[in-house]
């Protein structure tokens, strides 16, 4: 078995006539918890659709455990059934993904679609609604919860499937520090033999707790990666890609000065 899990080479996407992904070349590690960053509109959320198998690649290739990515290969009732057992992806809009009439529902959907057991899907059901706390939010309906709730359950309906590897897209977006806390809590213990993380943020003051190596985008490409510290500390790599900016504050005396000033979700955005 290679330590490769994910090979992506020459990869292109557009929308349209606009490039998503140009020409993008990666290896994703077995084991690894990786962290994508990258300023909004860099190829973050594209390239996770992509190893999800959700899009393909218009030019290149994406390999997963050694078989290529491709819709035919998607045809293929039993490799898709493997794939979508192996893969899980979070939405960084979890209205996006929630869509059954309650939680509960919401957490047996996955796995009634991967024809499991009904004995095991209520074990599994139960192991992550305790795992994530929503074991009280079972009957309620998912747009009725609160933003960080929704964050869970979508995060819960993905890991009821028990996948090797997980995908997040931006998952502390617009949450309180609680609930921040919460999330980064959970991905800080996904490791271990063969679990796989891969998380997009532009959020730095993370990366430290949930990766153990970074890959930083900036118009479709990666142009830099490495260990998290090696990475948050490159300030002339952080400003070129838009994760970091200068804050400017005038002084009683007229002085102007600027300082760093690390691109956070929660400087802008709020809970619902």
């Amino acid at each position: 078995m290679t330590d490769a899990l994910f090979e992506v080479r020459a990869v292109r996407y557009a929308y349209d006539s606009l490039p998503a992904l140009n020409g993008l070349d990666l290896t994703i590690r077995r084991g690894s918890r990786v962290a994508l960053l990258g300023a909004n509109g860099s190829g973050k959320s594209t390239f996770l659709r992509l190893l999800d198998a959700l899009d393909f690649a218009q030019e290149g290739t994406i390999r997963f455990d050694g078989e290529t990515l491709t819709p035919e290969r998607l045809d293929d009732d039993a490799f898709a059934h493997s794939f979508r057992s192996r893969v899980g992806l979070v939405f960084q809009n979890p209205d996006v993904q929630l869509f059954n009439a309650t939680v509960l529902d919401e957490l047996a959907f996955a796995p009634l679609q991967l024809r499991l057991e009904k004995q095991e899907i209520r074990q599994r059901i139960d192991h992550v609604m305790n795992e994530l706390d929503i074991a009280p939010l079972a009957g309620r309906p998912p747009h009725r919860l609160s933003m960080g709730e929704k964050k869970r359950v979508a995060i819960a309906s993905v890991l009821v499937i028990d996948p090797e590897v997980l995908l997040l897209d931006e998952p502390t977006a617009s949450l309180d520090p609680r609930s921040q806390s919460e999330i980064i809590n959970l991905l800080a213990g996904w490791s271990g033999d063969a679990r796989t993380a891969v998380t997009a943020t532009h959020d730095l003051g993370i990366v430290e707790d949930i990766a153990d190596h970074c890959v930083v985008f900036e118009s479709g490409r990666v142009v830099a990666e490495g260990p998290p510290r090696e990475i948050v500390q490159n300030e002339e790599l952080l400003y070129r890609t838009g994760l970091l900016h200068a804050h400017r504050h005038r002084h009683e005396s007229g002085v102007v000065h600027s300082h760093p000033h690390l691109h956070r979700h929660g400087d802008h955005e709020h809970s619902e």
